[in-house]
């Protein structure tokens, strides 16, 4: 066959405006079915197709296909292509980005042909394929703008209609449509991360990466990473709370039809710390082997004690010794096993009395009441409270409406937000205020257990556990002398009031005076001893 005779090169251009668009209803697929058979009616052999899956509004210079495209007629430049495309839609909804996409084709000699439209190279064929592109352009800014309404509209009911925030999943509910659920395997990580950094587990926003980082399941990104930008905008999303809040359509913490993950009172305190926290991240090495570590300090110069674990005679050694070069201990190392056990020691004298524990047990069940009383009394005050938050949003509202000055308006909606924000957040306090779920029996006496026999938890050489003993029974740094032992420590609140009662400064049923020492002692106990309390040391166990 001569070259004369040769069929007409052509490239198939193919476009639909989402990937689901394309997955779900085989858009692509379509497309470049239609334009073969047309290419195979006009007797053209279809050098290539290039597809893309991107909205048709803008720069067409920004569509990877249409980029390839133009690459391929660029690197053949002696050969003139036909370029076929099913819809005007497809080719720009854009007028000026349309005239501009046919004139990069004209400098590349190729011509196009639409498969619903005819092309006229005439004036009047120009203004019309100029109506043409204005209409497409019009239709997909009027589109634009009806879903932005409508997003907006289902926005102010509550609902949430951008993709789901990492914890969530959207579900199909009848007569609601798409509604977000917790995920069961990332909405528990979420709430963690959440509740570790407010408590303080976490010691900044490094440490709640590497703590998502440890889960395989939690979603990377295109690279397999997790960045510290995407956990800082976990961290201030207040989609967690189950309130929807959106700049763009002007929505300020709206109650949302979804669950919360956290609560509004553990949000603000994320956002407390996100703004005055500056502690260096945690190391990876925390030193699990050593109990003591940050606890114990050199008796010589207060510093805190380092450890190490040396390798010899077979075997690995583990140490403390102190690093402070103007220290006359510097250098000079301590046997774990030695230092952790004379610590035990002291521990042993902190044993109360049988008796001694019958009574700090029967000023605890009194002090548990009147918790479950002081809770109730402070339900009652939020939601009077929330009454008179209520009253203070009526005038505001009634202000506004006959306010005519832009900057009054605008300074009473910011003080109407702060308002919304404050009944939330007593709302939430009168709900979490409740009777503490289950008996005193259930929930205190298992602590008051360990307080009778700290020693044995020690001996259990748990490290985490031994933490907890410390974090419990001291209230400072334990200075140690490398020859002379351990010095008397500061003991912590709940040994030094059992210490308090064997010595009879603390009577129960005594003088008003004393009984007030009773109960702000107790009361300070009760948060101590309380499970919520033995989480809070081990979180800071984490730390050490």
């Amino acid at each position: 066959m001569t070259t004369s005779q040769q069929p007409k090169q052509a490239v198939i251009y193919c476009r639909v405006s989402t990937r689901t668009q394309n997955e779900e209803g085989h858009g692509l697929e379509s497309q470049e079915t239609r334009c073969r058979q047309h290419a195979h009616q006009k007797g053209y052999a279809v050098a290539a197709v290039f597809p893309d899956t991107i909205s048709g509004g803008g720069d067409f210079m920004k569509r990877p296909g249409m980029v390839a495209l133009l690459s391929f007629l660029d690197a053949q430049p002696d050969e003139r292509f036909v370029v076929i495309f099913d819809d005007l839609k497809r080719f720009a909804r854009d007028t000026r980005f349309h005239l501009d996409l046919r004139e990069a084709f004209r400098k590349r000699g190729a011509t196009i042909e639409c498969l619903n439209f005819k092309f006229d190279e005439t004036p009047e064929g120009e203004f019309i394929e100029t109506i043409m592109a204005a209409q497409g352009a019009l239709e997909r800014k009027q589109n634009g703008r009806q879903v932005a309404q409508k997003m907006k509209a289902r926005m102010e009911n509550g609902y949430w209609v951008h993709n789901p925030p990492v914890g969530y999943f959207y579900q199909e509910v009848k007569g609601r449509g798409k509604v977000l659920h917790h995920h069961p395997v990332l909405a528990p990580i979420i709430r963690q991360a959440f509740e570790g950094y407010a408590s303080g587990r976490f010691g900044s926003q490094a440490e709640v990466k590497r703590f998502l980082e440890s889960f395989p399941d939690y979603p990377r990104n295109s690279k397999g990473e997790i960045t510290q930008q995407r956990v800082t905008e976990i961290l201030r999303s207040p989609i967690y709370t189950g309130y929807i809040v959106s700049e763009n359509y002007g929505i300020d913490w709206l109650e949302g039809q979804h669950e919360p993950i956290i609560s509004v009172a553990t949000f603000e305190k994320v956002q407390e710390r996100r703004q005055t926290s500056t502690k260096a991240a945690k190391r990876k090495n925390i030193g699990d082997a050593f109990a003591m570590r940050g606890v114990v300090s050199c008796a010589c110069c207060s510093t805190p004690l380092r450890s190490s674990i040396s390798k010899g005679n077979g075997g690995h050694y583990a140490y403390y010794l102190c690093q402070t070069k103007t220290c006359n201990q510097y250098g000079k190392s301590i046997p774990r096993d030695k230092l952790e056990g004379d610590v035990g020691e002291l521990l042993s004298a902190f044993q109360p009395t049988p008796k001694l524990m019958k009574l700090a047990t029967a000023m605890f069940k009194k002090a548990w009441s009147q918790r479950v009383n002081q809770a109730n009394d402070i339900v009652k005050t939020a939601k009077e409270q929330v009454i008179l938050i209520d009253k203070k949003i009526d005038r505001l509202l009634t202000r506004i409406v006959e306010a005519t000055n832009e900057t009054v308006i605008a300074s009473y909606e910011t003080k109407l937000s702060q308002l919304e924000k404050e009944k939330r957040l007593m709302t939430e306090k009168s709900q979490n205020q409740t009777e503490p779920p289950g008996t005193f029996d259930e929930k205190l006496e298992p602590v008051l257990q360990f307080l009778a026999t700290p020693r044995k938890l020690w001996d259990s050489g748990h490290t985490g556990l031994r933490r907890t003993v410390i974090k419990l029974a001291f209230a400072g740094q334990i200075q140690y002398d490398r020859n002379k032992g351990a010095r008397t420590p500061e003991i912590s609140l709940p040994f030094k009031a059992l210490r308090a009662f064997s010595e009879g400064q603390v009577r129960f049923g005594a003088p008003t005076r004393t009984r007030t020492a009773d109960l702000l002692i107790t009361n300070q106990l009760l948060y101590q001893l309380s499970y919520r309390g033995l989480r809070a040391q081990l979180a800071q166990n984490a730390r050490v």
